[in-house]
């Protein structure tokens, strides 16, 4: 197990970042048990909200959905609960912001990188789209957002995850 039984508990922002199909969401179901914290989904906001990033958003409405999921972060760790957030986290400046939120709150920040290559990333979508367990991204919505992500700097102090299985040597 990568949390030690014997350590305090302490309240933590655990910020998810990695492409579509990369494994996040995953990553946040295995991880959000072990340190007793909330998953906080942007991808569920723009479900409430009526939005599909895979058919793709306007820029104004992704901003909304992160002043939503920033707001619904602040309130959980205000509560005393940890929180994961699961999003693609690109570029640098929303990771910034949710660095910025940890640490207003008093709460510890950790940035996970979940780094898959393109092709699995492809093939990953094309089973999905034979057996969906989740809705699909378009062709021209997922060349973009390869394209355009961008990867933490190594001043940002990622924890990279090549798979899930990289979660049994995950220390936080």
């Amino acid at each position: 197990m990568w949390l030690d039984a014997d350590m305090p508990a302490v309240t933590r922002l655990v910020l998810l970042c990695g492409t579509s199909f990369s494994g996040k969401s995953t990553v946040a179901r295995i991880l959000a048990p072990s340190l007793s914290a909330s998953i906080v989904s942007l991808d569920e906001i723009n479900e409430r909200r009526g939005l599909w990033g895979g058919d793709g958003i306007p820029v104004e409405e992704w901003m909304r959905t992160h002043e939503l999921a920033s707001g619904e972060v602040r309130g959980l760790l205000a509560s005393g609960a940890s929180v994961v957030v699961d999003d693609t986290s690109s570029p640098r400046f929303l990771r910034d912001g949710w660095r910025s939120l940890a640490a207003a709150a008093g709460t510890r920040f950790t940035l996970i990188y979940v780094d898959v290559d393109h092709a699995t990333i492809r093939r990953r979508r094309a089973a999905n789209r034979l057996d969906p367990r989740r809705r699909d991204v378009s062709d021209a919505v997922l060349d973009q957002h390869l394209a355009d992500f961008e990867p933490p700097a190594p001043d940002e102090d990622a924890v990279r995850l090549t798979s899930v299985d990289d979660l049994q040597y995950l220390a936080l």
